[in-house]
């Protein structure tokens, strides 16, 4: 499995108040670092850093940046404007935010079989990825 991490996925990991996601979340976390596998964009780190600021408890500037220097373990995939160009098509291609099509884009031009989400519609198959919400209890 070569999974791409959306950012509500990352966050769950650092939120106290959603126990039984931050469990499934920080698994998948370490798993898919471990293994060397996971994926991720520079829009997923910036949106990541953002959302942990904002949560019930926020995380500090510090530890928000350690958990961003964690999290740059996985592979990021490469970013130009062929991918904002792409998200715009795919956006109304597939009547997705922009911001729900650039994460589409990424994990598709970054070669993931499987983006980790639950903006999306769990077992949505686009081109060869499956969109799972690993917070379902049929998707863990």
């Amino acid at each position: 499995m070569r999974p791409f991490f959306d950012t509500n996925v990352l966050v769950y990991a650092f939120d106290e108040g959603e126990a039984e996601k931050r469990a499934v979340a920080l698994g998948l976390i370490r798993e898919h670092l471990e293994e060397g596998e996971g994926m991720l964009s520079v829009q997923v780190l910036r949106e990541f850093y953002v959302s942990v600021r904002r949560l019930s408890r926020p995380l500090s500037v510090t530890e928000a940046q350690e958990a961003l220097e964690i999290l740059a373990g996985f592979s990021p995939a490469a970013e130009d404007w062929t991918i904002v160009v792409g998200a715009v098509s795919r956006s109304r291609e597939l009547m997705l935010s922009f911001w729900d099509a650039l994460i589409l884009e990424a994990a598709l031009r970054g070669g993931a079989d499987t983006l980790l989400t639950e903006d999306l519609q769990h077992g949505q198959r686009i081109e060869g990825l499956t969109v799972v919400n690993p917070f379902l209890g049929d998707a863990q």
